[in-house]
């Protein structure tokens, strides 16, 4: 099985299955390398704030989401456990917008693994939020 294959496995059983993460069921996996994993969504209502933008808490959970995704499709294929994550909120994405979602792992070490996730306009290539994530391997 192909590592894009693999991604969109995974993705269908985490984010099509009941309880929270199926708040991502309308992301579509684009394109996955080693260490690194594209999607894209657009911003519907159920996405969104009261002032019709896409919400905090989503951005968020997409930045968590989908840098567990680039990290499966590393050769360890750990998902780890959230340690730390922040996020920059830069400009608002709006409904009927589409957002690219790309995640990096930038380091994997022993326990610890650091990524950053970049949310953009699909039309404007503005950066919506960054999110950076540290998450603990295991021994």
């Amino acid at each position: 099985m192909s590592l894009m294959q693999n991604a969109r496995e995974v993705m269908k059983a985490v984010f099509r299955s009941p309880g929270f993460d199926r708040v991502l069921e309308k992301v579509t996996l684009v394109s996955a390398a080693p260490e690194k994993v594209i999607c894209e969504m657009k911003v519907e209502e159920q996405h969104a704030n009261k002032t019709g933008t896409l919400h905090g808490g989503l951005t968020a959970t997409l930045v968590d989401s989908i840098s567990t995704v680039a990290l499966l499709c590393s050769e360890r294929g750990l998902p780890g456990v959230s340690v730390d994550m922040n996020i920059t909120y830069m400009s608002p994405a709006k409904i009927g917008e589409e957002i690219v979602i790309t995640a990096q792992i930038l380091k994997q070490g022993r326990t610890l693994a650091f990524a950053t996730v970049d949310l953009t306009n699909k039309a404007t290539g503005k950066l919506i939020a960054q999110g950076r994530h540290t998450k603990h391997l295991g021994n």
